[in-house]
């Protein structure tokens, strides 16, 4: 059966069609507010083919695959009685070695020996191993074939019993037992509370990331808020009033959109602990998500409370509805005049890609500050309010701040560093990942980049060899304008290997519009936070022989 297998991979490709049936996908997602509905448009290719032509291909190429390697699995799905499984045996079979198991609705399939001619990649399919399929062909409708699901029928090896009824005491006591389900994709930093990052692979697919992709940073459970009983309270100056605002009278503001990458403090934390230990989660470089967010301006808000556009230095806080046990919320604040300025873009967010806000994600209002920090980006919003000094947060005084290398937990001072606002320029190579073996000839290296304050990226250089020689990226994605460039660009290089070549160094690093540039090493930036990593982006691969 491998001989088989192998002989029909070989002859794909040898006959090149291996390439026609990995072709360029743009997944521009159309998104709903529940995971269980997204559907995909008809993907764009770069080389001119329809999609109708690739799925036509592709669906041949693995038919013949299908009946030349693997007619013995329709004889296994045809038996009359197969074994019944729980998640939990489904969930030990996640790699290679433990055979790759997914489910589909009720069914479970064993797709190891379909692995390594999955056309996404093996990587992809991977993702999905131990776990239900569902959430990735709602992200990747284009599975939903017939030629697809029969080819998936051919894998089956029994049915999912059902789920175990969670206890009631369980339900009762645990205070994240209300949170909202997750894409299984995601890589979990923690649970309770919930703290995840995409697959980078999947991240670099897409200039906007799917909502259910999105990273997700939570300090506190996920509170549950009736969007028909949801007033925002917005302070007025001194003398003033009150407003408190439904959801529908925030929609009466003129309604404004703006595309925004959010990146998490901590992005990369986990390259910092590896010169010394840090306190935090051990983010990856996929702490960081790009959307469409819509709603109204903080700016017009706040002068309808009262304010003015051009008052004296003060600083807005905004307040969570999440809180911990003892009822305290989070809280962040950002400068006033930020808050004011008429291209600063600040939005009280009801929208996310088209969509209303997901439950992770600040249902029903959140705050966007683009080009800043999203610690200061706070969730489920309640109140606003203006005050002479910055939030009295935890997570404003005492968190979320850089310090000198040499600066320990003995005597760290708090108050001697201001709090993160914007943050520097940034790159990270989403593929290929580290200690992937590619094939000789060339190499397709693609990644994203992206500075804080509005500051453009300009330029991504990329080397093969360990920094001792540099090649240009070319720039993906929109265009922007200068002090506004609150999004990434995603960025794409694809260069010759030489012959004798046994591994890549591969480095990115990126220079926005005033010239800032990425440091080489992480050691010259430590700090007892594990904060603001964005030391040179290093992956090293092998060369297949």
């Amino acid at each position: 059966m491998l001989l088989l297998q192998r002989a029909a991979v070989s002859g794909l490709r040898n006959s090149r069609f291996d390439r026609l049936i990995v072709p360029k996908l743009h997944p521009h997602v159309c998104f709903t507010s529940d995971p269980s509905h997204l559907q995909s448009p008809k993907p764009h290719f770069s080389n001119g083919s329809t999609a109708s032509g690739y799925w036509a291909v592709a669906g041949a190429l693995l038919g013949v695959g299908a009946v030349l390697a693997y007619g013995n699995h329709r004889e296994k799905a045809a038996e009359d009685s197969l074994p019944v499984y729980t998640k939990a045996e489904v969930k030990r079979h996640r790699s290679l070695e433990t055979r790759v198991w997914v489910t589909l609705g009720h069914e479970v399939f064993d797709v190891t020996d379909f692995v390594a001619i999955h056309p996404g990649g093996p990587s992809k399919l991977l993702l999905a191993a131990g776990g239900p399929l569902e959430p990735f062909w709602a992200l990747y409708a284009a599975h939903n074939q017939p030629h697809v699901r029969e080819l998936l029928a051919e894998y089956k090896i029994g049915e999912l019993s059902p789920d175990e009824e969670r206890s009631s005491d369980q339900v009762c006591t645990d205070p994240y037992a209300s949170d909202p389900p997750r894409h299984p994709a995601l890589q979990i930093n923690s649970q309770k509370p919930f703290n995840a990052e995409p697959p980078l692979e999947l991240l670099g697919e897409s200039y906007i990331t799917p909502n259910p992709l999105f990273f997700t940073r939570n300090h506190l459970p996920v509170p549950t808020i009736d969007p028909a009983t949801y007033h925002l309270q917005v302070e007025g100056p001194p003398g003033g009033q009150t407003l408190s605002l439904s959801l529908d009278d925030l929609r009466r503001f003129p309604k404004h959109q703006v595309t925004v990458t959010l990146q998490c403090a901590g992005n990369r934390r986990s390259e910092m602990a590896q010169v010394k230990s840090v306190k935090g989660l051990n983010w990856g470089a996929g702490a960081i998500s790009t959307a469409q967010w819509g709603g109204a301006r903080l700016r017009d808000v706040l002068i309808q409370a009262g304010h003015s556009p051009s008052g004296s230095e003060a600083h807005v806080c905004f307040e969570g509805l999440d809180s911990d046990p003892t009822g305290t919320a989070y809280g962040a604040s950002i400068p006033l005049a930020r808050a004011m300025d008429p291209e600063g873009d600040v939005l009280l967010a009801y929208e996310m890609n088209g969509q209303p806000l997901p439950p992770d994600h600040g249902f029903p209002l959140r705050v966007v500050v683009p080009g800043v920090v999203g610690a200061r980006q706070v969730k489920w919003l309640g109140k606003v309010s203006i005050s002479p000094e910055e939030s009295p947060s935890h997570w404003q005084r005492r968190d979320y701040k850089g310090f000198c290398p040499s600066v320990d937990w003995d005597k760290v001072d708090f108050d001697s560093a201001p709090a993160i606002q914007e943050l520097p320029v940034q790159s990270v190579i989403t593929e290929p990942r580290e200690g992937q073996t590619i094939e000789p000839g060339e190499v397709t290296v693609k990644g994203y980049a992206w500075s804080g304050g509005g500051r453009a990226i300009i330029r991504v250089d990329v080397s093969l060899d360990g920094g001792l020689t540099w090649q240009e990226a070319k720039l993906e994605g929109e265009a922007q304008a200068p002090r506004r460039a609150w999004a990434w660009r995603l960025w794409q290089l694809t260069a010759p290997v030489p012959t004798d070549w046994k591994e890549l160094n591969i480095i990115c690093k990126a220079v926005d519009d005033g010239y800032n540039v990425q440091p080489d090493t992480v050691a010259p930036i430590w700090n007892l936070r594990g904060v603001l990593t964005n030391s040179w982006h290093r992956v090293h691969v092998q060369v297949a022989p």
